[in-house]
């Protein structure tokens, strides 16, 4: 069997994959084009790519009966991929929730912090030598203990960041989802997505990217947050309509944000980048050697199990 992976993982997870089958590792760091993507579909029995690899339904066109089985995707998010069109054309796609959900929700609260207490604004004062010394009025910020955090989505990752808020910050929890949850800390479900932003002192995004859940975050929840509040990113950069944030930061209708993902990857807004009031990670959710071999581990157990003929563990659809 052989199998590519569309760029390198650590050594751990290549190692672990050749344990089964013939790998071809990709050197190449960028996203593949549509015709590296339908090559790969003929040429090999499973592909693992990554969040920048685009299989939208034209990638898929004439690959009914082709050698690809499965796409074994790194990472929990798939929206890059059409899995409708995959599942048409007879292969499978898996994903690997589990691997990412507690170093996703430890960015969460890094941003968090980093936009409350200005610890952005702070080091680049520090680092260009215009620091003169601690005074009572300097940077201060928003203190995190004891305000009301509202999640928006509540699956495995809005519960870690739950929990990382209750039992560690003392925090009031309220989140929006689409359908009632059995979380196992106290926390209230609101209606609206109006409704948490006017409860919150921080709104953090914890949903799936696409979909109905492109643009879910816009010019209405913005109008409606404190002018003191924060705003998060730690899911899909689509699930947020950046020009409608951009106008909240401008205007001061919020107080700040903070995020880790961007609607057009690795492309940044420059007036984002202009402003101390942000604070802008390179999508580093799952950026630990422990937690990207685990999600390799994950993926691998997938590929195997699609290619002996048995249902993978993570198959989405």
């Amino acid at each position: 069997m052989r199998v590519l992976f569309t760029t390198r993982l650590p050594d751990a997870v290549i190692e672990r994959a050749e344990q089964h089958f013939d790998v071809e590792v990709r050197e190449d760091t960028r996203p593949l084009k549509i015709g590296q993507m339908r090559a790969a579909l003929t040429l090999y029995d499973g592909v693992l790519p990554t969040l920048g690899d685009f299989f939208t339904a034209d990638a898929f066109e004439g690959a009914e009966g082709s050698r690809c089985k499965v796409l074994a995707n790194f990472g929990v998010g798939y929206n890059h991929i059409d899995v409708a069109a995959a599942r048409a054309a007879g292969l499978m796609v898996t994903n690997t929730p589990g691997a990412v959900t507690d170093a996703t929700a430890d960015i969460a609260l890094t941003l968090m912090l980093m936009t409350a207490r200005r610890a952005g604004e702070g080091e680049r004062l520090l680092r260009a030598g215009k620091w003169t010394g601690w005074t009572p009025t300097q940077l201060l910020g928003l203190h995190v203990t004891g305000k009301t955090v509202g999640i928006i989505g509540m699956g495995r990752i809005g519960q870690a960041i739950a929990r990382r808020c209750h039992y560690g910050f003392g925090m009031n929890v309220v989140y929006f989802n689409r359908s009632p949850k059995d979380v196992d800390i106290e926390a209230r479900q609101v209606e609206t997505l109006q409704e948490l932003a006017s409860l919150s002192d921080f709104v953090v995004t914890a949903v799936p990217g696409g979909g109905e859940n492109t643009y879910l975050v816009g010019e209405e929840l913005f109008a409606a947050m404190q002018p003191h509040a924060r705003f998060i990113n730690i899911a899909r950069g689509d699930v947020v309509d950046e020009d409608a944030l951009i106008e909240a930061l401008q205007t001061g209708q919020i107080g700040g944000a903070g995020l880790d993902v961007y609607e057009h990857e690795p492309k940044v807004p420059e007036a984002l980048t202009r402003m101390e009031n942000v604070a802008l990670l390179p999508h580093l959710g799952t950026a630990a050697l422990e937690v990207r071999e685990r999600m390799g581990f994950v993926a691998v157990d997938n590929l195997v199990a699609a290619l002996n003929g048995e249902t993978p563990p993570n198959l989405v659809n």
